[in-house]
């Protein structure tokens, strides 16, 4: 086998888009895939999805669509986790990206030896490739905090990441600790099917509706923005407090940051629920007795079930950990895909953002693409990426500055990320990947009427 080719571990969105730069640029690959389908964690049969079955998209099918490859318009608003899959399904085959996966290869072990990558699935002999993409995702391993007493506690504590379904919380007491997108879901499946429902929070949020004046949110905010930030963020929260008045007559903390500095909580279903009492508001916990949860204001509930939507680590299981640089519990990227210390290792998908990532995961792995190329034909203009990827990392965060805390750890602002890949390509004199779509037979992007669609690099 010849090893000028590049392996992609995962072929989940991140992986696929890999899978269809590369593909439009004539360079030999293969993806690994654990399971058996695409689609990562947004199958839900997947083992160790934190995926369940009323997640949703949170940003809207209009500006979350592939580059080239809007998602349909019988699509709602919001997809379902059903339809995302769906989506990413029909972008694979649509770009013939089946014959390149192998798939219930999960990968054992990855090693570096003579400059290569030895690639090891479960029961196979190792294969060598020159280059190494990982796209296998963020959200698989749990971040699973000990609760104080909880050796004590005769109710069930579980991980977000094992909640599949809201039978589970019939005629219990609920409580989920955690105000993310996911957290916040489950909080409002438990407000209409537990005993009672109730939500731990540390500190107080924005909670930002999927709809303002009739459009999807996101939609409202490419249209109306382009001012400077500090202004964009007065008059978003000035609407927002217009929509929903003061959040602590429900029981919530007031935010002790500005409206889009910490990645947004797209739910206005979860006041309603606390508006009815079907969940109840409480501040962060202090301990645990026997079937009592003790908050740190000292008010104690009564609780059968406490579901920790606390997170996930960023792991990357088949690589030592010496292979990146990490800090926050994240991998240290030169613009979230070039390793400064091993320029033929990339990752894709390893970043959180405040708008949608797909778009932006396709201009990645273009770029990730793109440097593949160079190295392979043109070794001395490569030798000038690979020191511009050492230099120290621009700060992506825009005008905007984010919550101080381990997930915000080199949080991008979407539209100052987006400049940075244009600058850094143009530097390097390469077309865009719209370009090079529209010139492929193969990969021809087609077009919606769900427009605006964003010309992203």
């Amino acid at each position: 086998m010849d090893t000028n080719q590049v392996a992609i571990i995962g072929a989940g969105p991140a992986g696929l888009t890999v899978a269809r730069a590369l593909k439009a640029l004539n360079i030999p690959f293969r993806v690994y895939e654990k399971h058996s389908e695409v689609g990562g964690i947004w199958d839900i049969t997947n083992p160790g999805t934190p995926m369940y079955q009323s997640a949703h998209f949170i940003s809207s099918k209009t500006m979350s669509g592939h580059v080239g490859f809007p998602m349909p318009d019988s699509f709602p608003d919001y997809p379902s986790r059903a339809q995302i899959h769906e989506y990413i399904q029909y972008f694979a085959r649509e770009n013939g990206l089946y014959e390149h996966i192998q798939f219930n290869a999960k990968i054992k072990q990855v090693t570096f030896q003579n400059d290569l990558w030895q690639i090891q699935p479960e029961g196979e002999v190792p294969v060598n490739y020159r280059w190494l993409v990982c796209a296998s995702g963020s959200l698989w391993d749990p971040n699973r905090p000990h609760l104080k007493g909880e050796e004590q506690f005769e109710g069930e504590v579980i991980h977000a990441v094992k909640y599949k379904d809201s039978d589970y919380l019939r005629d219990k007491r609920v409580l989920v600790v955690g105000a993310g997108n996911s957290g916040v879901d489950i909080a409002c499946d438990a407000a209409f099917m537990a005993k009672q429902a109730f939500i731990s929070m540390r500190r107080g949020y924005h909670f930002v509706p999927k709809h303002l004046f009739g459009m999807p949110t996101d939609v409202f905010a490419r249209k109306t923005g382009g001012g400077p930030m500090w202004l964009s963020q007065w008059m978003f929260g000035k609407i927002l407090r217009l929509m929903t008045g003061n959040l602590t007559r429900l029981g919530l903390q007031k935010p002790d940051h500005s409206v889009m500095s910490s990645h947004p909580i797209m739910n206005s279903q979860l006041l309603h629920y606390l508006q009815h009492g079907d969940v109840i508001a409480k501040r962060d916990i202090d301990h645990l007795t026997k079937d009592q949860v003790v908050f740190k204001d000292g008010s104690a509930e009564q609780v059968d079930l406490i579901i920790l939507a606390t997170g996930y680590k960023y792991t990357i299981p088949y690589l030592d950990k010496d292979f990146f640089e990490w800090k926050g519990n994240r991998p240290q990227l030169y613009l979230k895909m070039f390793n400064p210390k091993y320029p033929t290792l990339f990752g894709n998908g390893y970043l959180e953002t405040n708008g949608g990532i797909y778009g932006m995961m396709d201009q990645m792995a273009y770029l990730i693409a793109k440097n593949i190329e160079t190295q392979l034909h043109h070794p001395a203009q490569a030798k000038e990426i690979i020191a511009q990827t050492q230099q120290p990392a621009a700060d992506l965060g825009g005008a905007i500055k984010f919550v101080s805390s381990d997930r915000h750890t080199g949080y991008v602002n979407k539209d100052t990320y987006l400049k940075a890949l244009k600058k850094f390509r143009k530097k390097w004199g390469w077309p865009s990947l719209e370009e090079v779509l529209a010139q492929n037979n193969d990969l021809k992007p087609t077009t919606s009427k769900n427009t605006p669609q964003e010309t992203l690099v």
